[in-house]
């Protein structure tokens, strides 16, 4: 009983960690491009990305077995508790690790270390590699290079259609009434001040303007238009995240007899929702400002590609990534509009070929505290 509730707890703290590091990568780009800001921005990804959460009970079922770890290990080893408490508590660490240093990485990509490296201390190597290959890496390694294609490929689609359309972009200029100060001329014992308010025009440096769209689309205006449609697709790629995500956090809990699938991705659900209100403001930066810099449609497009390719590999059931797949998309456009920071893009890569080992040594190492010291 004891090592079902350390379990239960443990994949309640992989989903607080994966909702800190994964909640706002769908909005992002509304961040990034100054569409809204920071607290508007992390709420609508907290409450879509909780219905996509409640949508994968009906829609993605085939993740929940693909994450159970059967077929890696033998089954009397994946449905054992001490190995499920290992891999939750293993991918947690390692996703909370890079949430506090600001990196983001992928919570699939850490649950499939844990789950090689408990298997490895369980089994040794009667770990099915072949397996490992086939389900697990093979989507992981092809889909932020599809989703770098799309970007620059969708980018430079919409670009043209913009273009052929006549929608302008232009920079705002702040202009209005300001408060100032002026010294007074009445006589006083000490310097005295009045204050009244002035015509004045703001020009900003280029990190602090706006650049906005002028023009329409169909008889729209194009800048309300895009923002719609902006929102629209964050919100679907938060959606397709919760959709995603939360099946293969859940696969951890199938052991527990008196907790249902329904019941098991709410308290999922509940868990992301939290950990993305509390903890995401540093990798929140690195999404929205330090891989390339975005303006509103290079948002809209970055959004549009990962909704898609997300949405498309939870109906087949594959353990794609969305930090793989919202980073190459972003890194895609970067490409296209040649402002991608390429150091940023390099340490996370960086990270995210640490994941794997950095996974396997935790979730190892929690292996065999559980099985030789604690329930032995």
């Amino acid at each position: 009983m004891l090592i079902l509730i350390i379990l239960f707890l443990s994949t309640c703290f992989l989903a607080y960690s994966n909702g800190a590091n994964d909640n706002f990568k769908g909005v992002a780009t509304l961040f990034g491009s100054k569409t809204t800001n920071y607290k508007y921005a992390i709420w609508w990804a907290t409450i879509t990305t909780f219905a996509g959460s409640m949508a994968s009970i009906f829609f993605a079922y085939g993740l929940v077995k693909t994450f159970s770890g059967e077929g890696l290990v033998p089954q009397s080893i994946a449905v054992a508790p001490e190995f499920l408490t290992a891999v939750a508590i293993g991918a947690a660490i390692t996703v909370m690790v890079a949430t506090v240093t600001g990196f983001p990485i992928s919570t699939t990509h850490s649950l499939t270390g844990a789950l090689v490296g408990a298997g490895f201390v369980a089994i040794g190597s009667q770990v099915n590699f072949a397996v490992l290959g086939s389900i697990f890496f093979l989507p992981l390694l092809l889909s932020p290079v599809i989703a770098i294609a799309f970007g620059y490929i969708f980018y430079m689609i919409l670009r043209s259609l913009r273009i052929r359309s006549g929608i302008t972009k232009e920079w705002c200029l702040c202009v209005g009434e300001r408060r100032k100060a002026t010294p007074s001329c009445v006589p006083a014992p000490v310097l005295s001040v009045k204050y009244g308010n002035t015509i004045g025009a703001t020009i900003d440096i280029e990190e602090n303007c706006r650049e906005i769209y002028q023009g329409s689309f169909l008889g729209i205006d194009s800048q309300k238009l895009l923002d719609s449609l902006h929102f629209c697709s964050a919100g679907v790629v938060s959606f397709a995240r919760g959709l995603n995500d939360t099946p293969k956090i859940v696969a951890l809990l199938l052991l527990m007899k008196g907790l249902s699938i329904p019941c098991g991705m709410l308290a999922i659900a509940l868990g992301m929702a939290v950990g993305g209100l509390l903890n995401a403001r540093k990798v929140a930066e690195t999404m929205s400002n330090k891989i390339t810099k975005l303006n509103h449609g290079q948002g809209f497009t970055a959004n549009l590609v990962t909704s898609m390719l997300v949405i498309f590999a939870s109906k087949l059931g594959m353990p794609v990534s969305t930090t793989h797949v919202s980073v190459g998309s972003l890194f895609g456009i970067g490409l296209a509009t040649r402002r991608v920071n390429t150091r940023i893009v390099l340490e996370i890569l960086l990270s995210w070929f640490t994941t794997l080992p950095a996974a396997a040594i935790f979730s190892g190492g929690a292996y065999w505290i559980l099985g030789k010291w604690l329930f032995s």
